[in-house]
């Protein structure tokens, strides 16, 4: 279910249970209403926590993956050289 589906049925339920005066034998429209608003905020919460995995903080955790920023240099580099101060300073 994505976000667009929840919020939808969240929208539907809200005007089933707050705003139709209408009944039916048998069947309560403000219960039916209830229940898409709480179907659409339990799908909305785990499209939340789906959508949650592709956040870049989220990367750790099987996310998109991220260059590497501590990476160690070739080994064609060449080493630095010690400079070593001269002692014997007149």
């Amino acid at each position: 279910m994505t976000t667009a589906t929840s919020l939808i049925l969240i929208a539907v339920g809200a005007i089933l249970a707050f705003a139709v005066s209408f009944q039916l034998a048998g069947i309560s429209i403000q219960t039916v209403g209830a229940i898409l608003i709480i179907v659409g905020g339990i799908g909305l919460g785990f499209s939340l926590l789906t959508l949650a995995g592709y956040a870049p903080w989220g990367a750790g955790r099987g996310g998109a993956a991220q260059p590497a920023t501590n990476v160690a240099p070739p080994a064609t580099a060449v080493p630095p050289t010690n400079v070593v101060p001269p002692t014997n300073v007149v």
